[in-house]
């Protein structure tokens, strides 16, 4: 076992917000998105706002697989 002591530290918020919301950041999240989308079939897309990045089920058909065999879950991997 290691007898390793952890330092404290303060979290810089407004730095991680503006991580958060920085173009790198929202490119990087349409990467994944699409990726996902693309893995999961036809009737899946990618919807982006401001602050987050969603798969949306565009068709009936995409409702109903996703229902049945959770194809957005399934795509992640």
């Amino acid at each position: 076992m290691s007898k390793c002591k952890l330092e404290k530290f303060e979290l810089n918020r407004a730095g991680v917000g503006q991580l958060l919301h920085s173009a790198e950041m929202s490119n990087a999240l349409v990467g994944y998105a699409n990726q996902i989308a693309g893995n999961a079939g036809e009737g899946y897309k990618v919807k982006q706002m401001p602050t987050r990045v969603i798969v949306v089920l565009e068709t009936k058909e995409a409702e109903k697989d996703n229902y049945q065999n959770n194809t957005l879950l399934k795509s992640r991997r």
